[in-house]
């Protein structure tokens, strides 16, 4: 399953300031000392993550599973949240912005149905709303279905390109917009998502918009429960043991990777670390792939 993020990062401005000072002959150890000190200090600091601190978040999808993961990570990173997903989990979502709020950062609950443009319109409202301006944009709401391909039918077919495609075009053209009219993409936002993100590359990097894509491997989530069962009927693998017999035939690690493995790639491209990063698809599956 491929998924998405924006980032919306503001450069920060370091400006060097010019000054003469006067020592005597018996001070120049000590003032070496202390020069030396600020050298080593101001070389780390340029190799330092800039600070999430306060900034916002939403991220669809976020209920459980992966989502939910990197909804907790990015708070740890200083972050404030937005948690979404459709009505049937509202519960689910507030129970995830309480666990955020309970970290000492800010949290809402958006409830939208990613594939409906204007629901992923009203989620942003209401998130700049609670939050204050958009900084980051996580599409990672996305379904799996596992059959015989002869048996998936049109309406399957619809409904995993209407939410797995569709959905991630609504959520990353509609924080663009806001990103845009906030006037504030000085220098860099990232995105995330595979398939669109070339496009949304090239198309966006007048506005100082990056592109990149985070490509989940075999994670254990409860979406892998669905593909188990699907397997199970199309194979004569037994129900319970697939995901741990395909992670050790395909990975080179030889095990299912966890939500926060992912968790912590998307910290990565939600932060000044991947300012320089653009239209790249960063794997997270334990030697799958190799590229």
């Amino acid at each position: 399953m491929n998924s998405s993020a924006l980032r919306f990062v503001r450069q920060v401005g370091v400006r060097r300031r010019h000054c003469v000072t006067t020592f005597s002959a018996h001070s120049n150890t000590t003032f070496a000392n202390q020069f030396n000190r600020r050298a080593i200090g101001a070389a780390y600091s340029s190799l330092s993550r800039e600070s999430s601190e306060g900034k916002s978040v939403i991220i669809t999808g976020s209920s459980q599973g992966i989502g939910k993961a990197i909804a907790l990570r990015l708070a740890a990173d200083g972050y404030n949240v937005c948690v979404n997903d459709l009505s049937k989990k509202q519960a689910q979502c507030d129970e995830v912005a309480k666990e955020i709020r309970s970290m000492g950062r800010k949290a809402c609950t958006a409830v939208a149905d990613v594939t409906k443009q204007d629901e992923v319109k009203r989620m942003i409202e209401t998130s700049v709303r609670e939050l204050g301006p958009l900084n980051t944009m996580i599409a990672n709401a996305g379904i799996v279905e596992v059959r015989e391909v002869l048996e998936v039918s049109e309406q399957d077919f619809r409904r995993m390109l209407d939410i797995n495609v569709l959905g991630v075009h609504n959520c990353l053209s509609e924080a663009a917009k806001q990103l845009i009219n906030q006037g504030d993409c000085d220098p860099t936002a990232q995105w995330a998502v595979r398939g669109l993100v070339e496009v949304y590359a090239m198309s966006l990097a007048k506005h100082n918009i990056t592109a990149n894509t985070y490509a989940p491997g075999i994670i254990g989530t409860e979406m892998w429960e669905t593909i188990d069962a699907g397997f199970s009927k199309i194979s004569d693998m037994e129900r319970g043991t697939v995901m741990a017999t395909v992670a050790r035939s395909m990975s080179a690690l030889g095990r299912p990777g966890t939500a926060e493995d992912v968790a912590k790639m998307v910290s990565f491209l939600a932060s000044s670390d991947s300012d320089y990063i653009t239209g790249q698809s960063q794997l997270v599956d334990g030697g799958i792939v190799y590229t």
